[in-house]
C-alpha cells in the first residue's frame, strides 16, 4: 500500500481539478466507480486504513438516487412485512450510528401512523412496531406510543374517520451532503476525487486495472490500480458491460432491477414538526414529512423503470397517485396545482426476481472477482439502501481484505464526520452555544450553518462579524461566504451543484434570485479554483 498516488491532490480544492494534474505518479490501491453514497462510504472507510483511493463520478458528486432519495436514515418498517430481519435490524443498529456521526445533518423525527381498518389490522400494525423498537437496541430514540388522534394534536389535519393511530421513531437525513461530507473526510484522508469525470473503460494489464476516464473537458486520462470498485448504482451493469468479457467475470451474471421513486413537494399543510405515514389502496405507505421548515416531501412511488438512469422525472400518474393518497388521509385537500416541485431517482435493487416491485429486496448483494494470479480485484455492488451504507463499506472492505493484507481495521463506526464532532449529539445545545458566539447573526442563517456545517461553521464565517462582512447575499441565508466555502472545499461549481444539493437554498429564493445566482456562477469570481 502506498499514499503517494493521492498526494498531489490530497485537499479538496485540488481534488476539484485532478483531471488537470493528469496521471498520478504510482497506481493508486483502489478506485471507485460512482460518486454516490455507497462510493463515497468505501473511499472514506478505504482511505481510513491506509490505502491510496481514488473515486470518479460522471456529473456531480450525489447527483443520482444519492440526493433523490426519501432523505430518512430507517430502518424500513414496511420492510418486516417481506422478512427482511436482519436488514431491518442492521438499518437500525446503523440508525443510532448515524445519529451520533452527523448531528447535524442527521435528526430525530417522529412518525404518526392513522390507523386504518381497511388496511393493515391494528394487531399487525403493533406487532410489527413492537419488532420495531427491539430489534436494533433503540437507545436514543424515544419508543412507540398508541394515539387517540380525536384528542391529540397530531390527529388535528386528519380526516374525522381516523380515530387511533401509532406513533414511532426514525431518523431525518439530509442525503446529498451525507455524501459530501464522506467525500470531504476521505479527501481529507488523502483519497482523490475526480468529479465530473466518466469511466470510459478498463482492462487488466501487467497485474494492474488500466483505466481510462474522460473529464468534462473531453481530456483523456489514464490511471492504474490494483483494485477497482463498481459502485455505479444503477449504471452498475453499465460499468460491467462495458469491461471486456475475461475481466468481467461473475459479475456479469448479477444484474440490478431499476425501480423510479417519485416524490412531491407542496407548502405544509399541518402545524408540528412530526411526519405521517401512510397507506394507499394498494397497500403501499407513503411518508408525508415536513420539509425545509414551510414545506412538505410526500413519497415515494415504486415503478419498474426500463429506460435510462440518467433522465427519469415523476410522470402525471404519480404525481395524481401521491395526491390521492394524502386525500385519502387528511381534511385539506390537495390539488396538481399544490406541488411546488418533483423529483424522481432510481433506485438500483438487487433482482431477487420478485414480481412486486415493492418486494424486491433492499439488501446488497457483492460480486468479487480477481484474475488468476489472487490480484487485481473487481468488486461490483448491487443494491443498498442509504441508512445501510456505512456498514455495506465495512463489508465490502472485508471482501477485498485478502487483497489488502496490511489494510488496518474497522474504525468508522464511532467517528464522527466533518462538522459532526458535536458532544453527546446534542444539536440543540450545539446551536445555543454558537448563537453565544455569533450573536450578531441572525437565527434563521445561524441554524441554517449549523445544519449543513455542524462545528465547522466557523470555517464558513471566517473572521466576519457582522452580515455585511459574509459577502453578497444571494437569497434568504444565502451569503457569499458560503458559496465561496462550497466552490473551494465541496466542489461546488453549477448553480445546481450550491443551490440542491449542497444546500436547499433555491428552494427558498425566487426565479429572479436564482437567475442572478447562475449569473454569479459564470462570472470569473465563481470559476474553480486552480490547482
Amino acid at each position: 500500500m502506498n499514499n503517494t498516488a493521492g498526494s498531489e491532490t490530497s485537499n479538496n480544492t485540488e481534488s476539484n481539478n485532478a483531471m488537470q494534474l493528469g496521471q498520478p505518479s504510482q497506481p493508486y490501491d483502489l478506485f471507485i466507480v460512482g460518486g454516490g453514497i455507497n462510493g463515497a462510504g468505501i473511499a472514506r472507510d478505504a482511505s481510513g486504513r491506509g490505502l491510496s483511493v481514488a473515486l470518479c463520478e460522471k456529473d456531480d458528486i450525489a447527483s443520482g438516487t444519492s440526493s433523490r432519495s426519501g432523505k430518512l436514515v430507517h430502518g424500513g418498517l414496511r420492510y418486516l412485512e417481506y422478512y427482511e430481519f436482519r436488514l431491518v435490524r442492521e438499518a437500525l443498529i446503523e440508525r443510532e450510528v448515524l445519529l451520533e456521526s452527523a448531528p447535524h445533518i442527521i435528526w430525530p423525527m417522529r412518525f404518526v401512523l392513522p390507523h386504518n381498518k381497511n388496511d393493515r389490522p391494528a394487531w399487525l400494525v403493533r406487532l410489527g412496531l413492537f419488532l420495531y423498537d427491539h430489534l436494533g437496541g433503540r437507545k436514543r430514540l424515544p419508543p412507540t406510543r398508541a394515539l387517540n388522534l380525536r384528542s391529540a394534536p397530531e390527529g388535528t389535519p386528519l380526516q374525522e374517520q381516523y380515530k387511533r393511530g401509532f406513533e414511532y421513531s426514525d431518523c431525518w437525513v439530509d442525503d446529498s451532503r451525507l455524501v459530501v461530507l464522506n467525500l470531504v473526510d476521505a479527501t481529507e484522508r488523502g483519497a482523490t476525487l475526480y468529479n465530473r469525470t466518466a469511466f470510459t473503460g478498463a482492462r487488466r494489464h501487467n497485474g494492474l486495472w488500466q483505466i481510462d476516464l474522460a473529464g468534462s473537458n473531453g481530456k483523456p486520462v489514464t490511471v492504474y490500480a490494483k483494485g477497482l470498485v463498481n459502485a455505479a448504482g444503477p449504471w452498475v451493469n453499465d460499468i460491467i458491460d462495458n469491461l471486456p468479457a475475461a475481466d468481467a467475470g461473475e459479475s456479469s451474471d448479477k444484474r440490478v432491477r431499476l425501480v423510479k421513486g417519485s416524490h412531491i413537494i407542496t407548502k405544509k399543510f399541518w402545524q408540528g414538526d412530526h411526519a405521517y405515514l401512510i397507506q394507499n389502496h394498494d397497500k403501499r405507505v407513503i411518508f408525508v414529512n415536513p420539509y425545509e421548515d414551510d414545506y412538505a416531501l410526500i413519497g415515494t412511488t415504486d415503478i419498474p423503470h426500463d429506460g435510462s438512469a440518467d433522465t427519469v422525472q415523476a410522470d402525471a400518474d404519480e404525481i395524481q397517485y401521491l395526491i390521492d393518497c394524502v386525500n385519502r388521509y387528511f381534511a385539506s385537500q390537495l390539488s396538481t396545482d399544490d406541488v411546488v416541485r418533483t423529483f424522481s431517482g432510481v433506485r438500483p435493487l438487487y433482482d431477487d426476481n420478485a414480481a412486486n416491485p415493492s418486494a424486491v429486496t433492499r439488501d446488497y448483494v457483492f460480486d468479487v472477482n480477481h484474475s488468476d494470479n489472487n490480484d487485481t480485484p473487481l468488486l461490483s455492488i448491487f443494491g443498498g439502501k442509504i441508512t445501510t451504507y456505512r456498514k455495506l463499506a465495512e463489508h465490502a472492505l472485508e471482501k477485498l481484505t485478502p487483497f489488502y493484507p496490511s489494510m488496518t481495521a474497522a474504525w468508522t463506526r464511532g467517528a464522527a464526520l466533518p462538522g459532526g464532532a458535536i458532544a453527546d449529539a446534542d444539536f440543540d445545545r450545539f446551536l445555543a452555544q454558537q448563537q453565544q458566539s455569533y450573536s450578531w447573526l441572525d437565527h434563521a442563517t445561524l441554524h441554517h450553518l449549523a445544519r449543513h456545517y455542524g462545528d465547522r461553521l466557523g470555517q464558513v464565517i471566517g473572521n466576519a462579524t457582522s452580515t455585511a462582512q459574509l459577502g453578497q447575499q444571494f437569497g434568504p441565508c444565502f451569503y457569499e461566504a458560503e458559496a465561496r466555502y462550497l466552490q473551494t472545499h465541496e466542489w461546488a461549481t453549477e448553480p445546481e451543484d450550491f443551490l440542491q444539493r449542497r444546500s436547499k437554498h433555491g428552494l427558498h429564493m425566487t426565479a429572479q434570485q436564482r437567475e442572478a445566482f447562475a449569473r454569479w456562477c459564470e462570472s470569473e469570481q465563481a470559476q474553480p479554483l486552480s490547482a
